[in-house]
This record gives structure tokens, sequence and C-alpha cells, in this order.
């Protein structure tokens, strides 16, 4: 399904604005590196400590808003920095630190569906208690009422990261569960794009915790999940003609920090 020539536009106008506000707010750290600046310019350190900058944000910036734009014609709702659920129940804690145990020691291998339905099972056994989870970068609900989580994560996370990534998937399912025990809900890590290309994404990191097939969507899987085939190939054109459209911006920018 290829996207819709007003969707395009919007994505256009998020990167644009996006971009614009980077540059009216940005302000580089003030750092003497007298043999970088003579060698390199200090134009071309402008941009390396601007593109750093732009990559810490880029997920709630960038990807954020132009993953919900995808969302508008296939699904029936999507938001984004949600939140799962306020409480999870004492037996779905302890159902979370168990499965947590057994997948840390080996014992078990990562089985999302079956997870949850451990979890379904306790969402409302035990004491109910508040929490307050990490948010859900992306909530989306289908027009079936199916409801889909995702952790948007920077390209390369670290292996021992995905630990904390699972628990946080597990218990946002918890919560919502505690909700609506009868929820259909799918949580996933996405990670944008593949750093590896055109070798496949290095999965191996997070064997063993995370349930490849349904607990990751990364690059394709995940741009064309949210706007149908070919979306993620169509969003690289969208980036390409929006950074053409703005080079004399970028250049004008960074020109000036040539000035004496």
């Amino acid at each position: 399904m290829a996207l819709a020539e007003e969707q395009k536009l919007l994505i256009e106008n998020v990167l644009k604005e996006s971009l614009r506000n980077k540059f009216r707010n940005y302000c580089p750290e003030p750092a003497s590196m007298p043999f970088h600046t003579r060698l390199l310019g200090k134009d071309r350190l402008a941009l390396y400590s601007f593109v750093h900058s732009l990559n810490t944000n880029f997920g709630t910036t960038i990807f954020e808003p132009v993953a919900l734009e995808l969302t508008k014609t296939g699904f029936a709702n999507a938001e984004s920095q949600s939140i799962s659920g306020r409480e999870i129940s004492s037996e779905a804690h302890r159902v979370i630190q168990n499965i947590m145990d057994n997948l840390s020691t080996a014992q078990h291998l990562p089985d999302k569906i079956s997870e949850i339905e451990k979890l379904r099972g306790v969402c409302r056994q035990g004491i109910m208690q508040k929490v307050k989870l990490t948010k859900v970068d992306l909530k989306i609900t289908g027009n079936d009422g199916e409801i889909y989580l995702f952790d948007i994560k920077t390209a390369k996370p670290n292996a021992g990261a995905f630990k904390e990534f699972k628990r946080t998937l597990l218990e946002w399912v918890a919560a919502a569960l505690a909700s609506n025990p009868e929820a259909r809900i799918q949580t996933f890590i996405a990670i944008p794009y593949n750093p590896y290309h055109p070798k496949p994404y290095s999965r191996w990191t997070m064997r063993g915790m995370i349930d490849i097939n349904h607990e990751l969507k990364v690059a394709e899987e995940f741009w064309d999940f949210l706007g149908g085939e070919g979306a993620f190939d169509e969003l690289l054109d969208i980036f390409e003609k929006t950074g053409i459209e703005l080079r004399t911006e970028i250049d004008s920018y960074f020109a000036k920090f040539n000035k004496p």
C-alpha cells in the first residue's frame, strides 16, 4: 500500500519543522578543540556536534511523529508517550520476576505468547499495586481492537540492556491486562533502521531474552507494519527529498560558524 500524497506532505512538514526547531534552539557545547578546529574547520565541528545532539532525541522529535502519521490510514487510533496502565497485581509481579529469572539463567527460552497468557491468568490476583512505568513510545489500537505497544530504541542497543527492555515489555502487558483482562495485546521493541545493512540485523545479542518473532521489529518490519508494504522505502525517499529541499538552509546555518 503506497503512502497517500497527503501523508507524504505531512511527514515532510514534520521533518522540516523538527530540523528548523533544532536550528533555532541548538547551542553547541562550549569546548575548545584547537587542533580539531584548525584541521577541520569550525563549521564541520559544529555539524558533528549538531548530528550527535540530534541523535539523542531523534526518536521523540522525528521517529515518533512520523510513525503517528503512518498509522492514520490503517489503524483505529495511535498516540505517542502513552501509558500502558496504572497498576499491576502482586501476583503479576511475581510471574514477571519468575519469567526474568528463568530467562536470565537460560532455564527457559523467551515465548511471548505463553508469557502473556501467564500474566493474563494472574492480572487481577493478589494486591493491586500502583505503578509508574516507562512510557509507551507508540501505542496503536487496530481496527479489530488489538493493542500494540512499541518501545522505540536506538539502532544499536547494548546487549546488556535487553534484560531491562524485556522487563518493561512484560510490565506493560501486566498493567494493560489489569485494566482489561480480556485485552488482546502485543508489545515490541522497535529499531527504526538496520545499521548493518545490507547485511541482516545482528539479532544474536538479544537471543535468550527477547522473543525475536513476537517482540522485535527492525527497519522494514516496523515501518511497513505501520504504513503498509513499501512504507520504509517511501520514507527514505521522503527524507532524501526533504534534505535536498533544506540543503541551502542547512549550509547557511553551518557557514555562520566560520565567521570570525
